[in-house]
């Protein structure tokens, strides 16, 4: 792996943090991409990894940092679209503004960045492109429809994108966490907590037992997901929509 350029949108954080620790450990020149400039220091100041200031939605600021990424460390071989927002709100709610926003982030920008990256791929005749999406991308939940029709889009493109370039070298695949212990599950217990009059600690409890296993993912167990699907070794799981949520959607 240590011949490989990777670049990681959303790296700064929680799942993005862990994929750019494990796979700068492995050897591989890592880039990142995030909003959050001081975050994005202290993860390329604990891992080595570029770091790039960019919004996945600003096409311009997108062109730039793959065109640093380039000319600093090679053409990209491994893409981890992991950048992502969530919302929650009854579906009479949402506003158009809201839907585009969520859309624009979670397919608009993959669908975009994995555009500009595969040129270069097709070149090596290898390349290994994982959308980092949910269990909502699988399933129907109440007050998730903007969210869920983002992420069911995700999994729709990985499997369009897997049966296109199948035989090329490239695999593309999804990875489908329930809740992980990160800052977006923290928020979403705000959320329970405000809407519900919940204490805290019930709110966390409910999301806890979505899961069979009574317990939120790590950002751990979906970075060694992810370092799966990247490898040489991988090369076999293509066009794959990957759960890590403890049984939740074998409900």
């Amino acid at each position: 792996m240590r011949e490989r350029v990777a670049l990681v949108t959303g790296g700064s954080k929680g799942i993005g943090a862990a994929i750019v620790r494990n796979l700068t450990k492995k050897g591989v020149r890592v880039a990142m991409t995030g909003r959050d400039e001081a975050a994005l220091n202290a993860i390329a100041k604990e891992t080595g990894a570029l770091a790039i200031r960019a919004d996945v939605t600003d096409v311009a600021h997108m062109e730039s940092a793959l065109i640093e990424v380039k000319k600093k460390l090679g053409a990209v071989g491994i893409l981890v679209h992991n950048a992502g927002i969530a919302v929650s709100s009854k579906f009479t709610d949402v506003t158009d503004e809201t839907f585009d926003r969520v859309m624009q982030v979670n397919v608009a920008a993959p669908f975009r960045i994995t555009r500009s990256v595969i040129p270069d791929m097709l070149l090596a005749k290898w390349g290994r492109i994982v959308h980092i999406a949910s269990v909502a991308g699988l399933t129907g939940a109440p007050y998730t429809s903007a969210y869920g029709t983002s992420k069911h889009a995700v999994v729709g493109l990985t499997r369009s994108l897997a049966a296109e370039y199948a035989k090329t070298g490239i695999t593309v695949n999804a990875v489908c966490p329930g809740f992980v212990d990160t800052e977006m599950t923290a928020r979403s217990i705000e959320t329970i907590v405000r809407k519900t009059g919940k204490s805290e600690a019930e709110a966390k409890k409910a999301i806890e037992q979505m899961s069979p296993q009574g317990r939120l993912m790590t950002v751990e167990e979906i970075a060694a997901v992810v370092d799966l699907l990247v490898s040489d070794e991988g090369r076999g799981i293509n066009g794959q929509a990957l759960t890590i949520d403890g049984g939740q959607v074998l409900k």
